[in-house]
């Protein structure tokens, strides 16, 4: 099987220090990316850490494909305890960063320790340096990007595509604060942008010329020669040209949850941004360019999106029927620093408190004090499980992760893999709304109504994520990579990849049921849906776990290669 290169470099913020580890028998059996960090992970945290103490690492880890140059391989995967599910979270980010820390020779970064200093951390081929930068205390991502392109002569884009960085909301631990790199490309979901702040690094910088050279099979060139020639819509609309359907069969969440169609979605739809589109947009490598920078010619306003889940975050779930308000809230949360969704669940539940939707300025005002924790944004800044009893609301979150769109009371296969995943209500974790919907053929679509035969879908879905999360490769790959490709492209068969999604996905669940999780967390969902509890006892079977939803001791070994 294809699999990552390169030793593990560990730094500690704390005391400075440098080490390097090899990690051969785990990039053999783990590939990299999300498997790499998961067991990584594992293996060297303590299963009681503080999401938010120094013994807790953020986890940076590339895969094979990440220098294969072909499309949808430009992506890095970040993996750490989270601060707001307290469960194990790895998230990927797109645009540029992957290859400058391929060039660094590095199969991995773990970073661990607090600094007494606000910090950048610069890591290349030839060693770790730190630079104390309080001058950057307080500063918005772009502030910080300028800052490193000046420092190390770049222009602004060519910095940025170094850069992972946090802006005010993960210096101020906002337990939703994501990493930022590339402008607007962001390891988004379960607050890693917190941790990075909390051990008061404001930026890592990556660069060198050490790449590993990898024999990358003759298939990729194939993928890309079709990611090239596809004429897919989401070329033209991205993410968002899925709103207006998902509004036409109600699975669009309204109003924080409490309706499922939106009456201003002509406002806020796939053909709104298209029309604010000025230019094509990719990440490193790729051909499919589906990314979305965007303007408004009339404000001045400029920014990357809105993608769907940002639509239905700051559009229908808060009411805001105009797609510049939509790109205004999107603006803001990409430079400073927060994720989305979960801020736009915040900022919905909030609206619910009050009878305030549709408010845009109010909206605008409100990730603002989040990012900076004022007044209720101090509040809010806790996320949807922490903040509703104060607001008086529901709680719109699983496992402490606020819901996105993909409404499982519509798509109750999506519901269930909500109730699964072990990063909370993630969307892309199971991705059973692809079949539910359908966005695949007609032969491979399910019936969004009912769970009768969905969980053997899910695990085998689920199981795929994690390898592609491991390759990496992007999910939008499966518009273009036929179902034969990707075992060819990993050199390897379907067989040995559905065991390592197997193996992450149970390495995962373990480790979140020595933090406490069990059946209990996947039982809550905040709508009920029928076969549920049937639905878990099949899909617990199907994984070899214990009825309670745990891990059995043996469970692990059996899976090893």
């Amino acid at each position: 099987m294809l699999t990552g290169r390169g030793p593990l470099l560990s730094i500690d913020v704390g005391t400075r220090s440098v080490e390097t580890d090899r990690i051969d028998g785990v990039l053999s059996r783990y590939v990299g990316g999300r498997g790499v960090g998961t067991k990584l992970a594992y293996d060297r945290l303590p299963f009681n850490v503080d999401p938010l103490g120094p013994d807790n690492a953020l986890l940076f880890s590339a895969g094979p494909l990440q220098t294969a140059r072909t499309s949808f391989t430009g992506r890095l995967n970040c993996t750490a305890v989270s601060p707001l599910s307290n469960g194990l979270v790895s998230s990927n980010a797109g645009g540029f960063l992957s290859q400058p820390f391929a060039n660094t020779g590095y199969g991995a970064l773990e970073v661990t320790g607090e600094s007494d200093q606000l910090l950048a951390v610069h890591v290349t081929d030839k060693g770790v340096s730190f630079e104390d930068v309080p001058e950057l205390a307080g500063a918005t991502v772009p502030e910080v990007t300028a800052h490193i392109a000046d420092r190390r002569g770049f222009d602004d884009d060519e910095a940025a595509s170094h850069v992972a960085c946090v802006g005010p909301a993960g210096e101020n631990e906002v337990r939703f604060a994501a990493i930022v790199t590339s402008g607007g490309r962001v390891f988004g979901r379960g607050g890693l942008g917190a941790v990075m702040g909390s051990k008061n690094i404001k930026c890592l910088t990556f660069d060198g010329d050490a790449a590993p050279s990898i024999d990358v099979p003759d298939v990729a060139g194939e993928i890309h020669a079709a990611a090239a020639e596809s004429d897919h819509v989401m070329k033209r609309q991205g993410t968002a040209g899925l709103t207006g359907f998902a509004n036409e069969i109600e699975a669009l969440p309204t109003r924080y949850f409490s309706e499922l169609s939106f009456e201003g979605i002509d406002g806020i739809s796939g053909e709104r941004v298209a029309e604010k589109k000025y230019k094509r947009g990719t990440c490193s490598s790729c051909a499919f360019a589906c990314k979305l920078p965007t303007r408004d010619d009339e404000s001045g306003l400029e920014t990357e999106g809105p993608e769907f889940e940002t639509v239905m975050a700051f559009g229908s779930n808060v009411g805001v029927d105009d797609i510049v308000d939509v790109m205004g809230a999107n603006e803001r949360c990409d430079a400073l620093g927060l994720d989305t969704i979960e801020c736009g669940a915040a900022v919905a539940a909030y609206l619910a408190s009050e009878d305030a939707f549709g408010d845009a300025d109010l909206v605008h005002d409100l990730v603002e004090k989040i990012a900076s924790r004022e007044g209720v944004g101090d509040l809010l800044a806790e996320g949807v499980a922490r903040c509703h009893d104060d607001l008086g609301v529901p709680d719109w979150s699983m496992k402490g992760v606020a819901f996105p769109a993909h409404d499982g009371r519509r798509l109750n296969g999506q519901g269930l893999a909500y109730a699964t995943s072990n990063r909370g209500a993630d969307h892309l974790y199971g991705s059973m709304y692809v079949y539910e919907y359908p966005m695949v053929d007609q032969e491979r679509a399910l019936e969004p109504a009912g769970l009768e035969g969905k969980v053997d879908h899910l695990v085998r879905t689920e199981n795929k994520k994690a390898v592609l999360d491991s390759a990496i490769l992007c999910k939008f790959s499966r518009t273009t990579v036929e179902s034969g490709q990707l075992p060819a492209l990993l050199a390897t068969t379907d067989e040995a990849l559905q065991r390592l999604g197997e193996r992450i996905v149970t390495l995962e669940r373990d480790f979140n049921a020595r933090r406490g999780f069990d059946r209990d967390d996947d039982d809550d969902l905040p709508y009920d849906l029928e076969g549920l509890e049937s639905a878990l006892d099949t899909y617990y079977r199907r994984r070899g776990w214990n009825p309670d939803g745990t891990v059995p001791p043996d469970r692990l070994a059996e899976l090893e290669p």
